[in-house]
């Protein structure tokens, strides 16, 4: 279990997670739709979430997502650490009705975001949805990892969205899972994914 404490001018987090749970969760960002997607992510990838988020939501969503996003990545790499002897990669297509997204992370210690997303409204309830890049960005770049997103099919926002949460947490679910043939070493020909030896 990692914890992390940030605060700021804008923000005030606290976060436990544990990568390896059962998809328990107990959050509050202050934002309902954020919630939401948080809650799918941790229920769908397995791991067990605990957060709260006191952000400057007078002034607009920005500053929570961006900041939630980062303690979430912090707190991945912590957990993480060199990733010696995990499976390293994860992929899947998810459908959520007529939306069909594909997910692919690799745990490369490497930040890189990438995504297709097309959508046709600005917001889904209270949610700017801008600021789904936004987390994810934040997420990677803090944790390290490649991480895109392909929009093969789109159609409603909420949907399209709440895919790519559960995808995600599905995908990361994959790319933590040990793999007993790297007999506690990283799948790297250089034999590290830190920032000495990433390949």
């Amino acid at each position: 279990m990692i914890n992390i404490e940030r605060k700021t001018a804008e923000t005030e987090i606290n976060l436990e997670l544990n990568l390896y749970g059962e998809g328990k969760y107990e959050l509050d960002t202050g934002i309902g739709f954020f919630n939401h997607m948080l809650e799918l992510m941790a229920k769908h990838g397995f791991m067990d979430l605990k957060l709260s988020v006191n952000g400057d939501l007078d002034v607009d969503e920005h500053h929570t997502v961006e900041d939630t996003g980062i303690v979430i990545g912090q707190a991945i790499k912590r957990e993480l650490g060199d990733c010696k002897g995990i499976s390293r990669y994860g992929n899947l297509l998810l459908p959520m009705d007529e939306s069909l997204i594909m997910v692919a992370i690799d745990l490369s210690g490497r930040p890189y975001y990438e995504d297709d997303l097309v959508f046709t409204r600005t917001e889904v309830g209270e949610f700017h949805v801008e600021l789904m890049e936004e987390f994810f960005r934040s997420l990677t770049n803090n944790a390290e990892f490649n991480l895109h997103f392909k929009m093969l099919n789109g159609g409603n926002n909420h949907h399209l969205i709440e895919a790519c949460f559960k995808g995600f947490g599905r995908a990361l679910d994959q790319a933590i899972r040990p793999d007993n043939r790297l007999k506690g070493k990283a799948l790297s020909t250089k034999g590290s994914l830190n920032e000495e030896g990433r390949h």
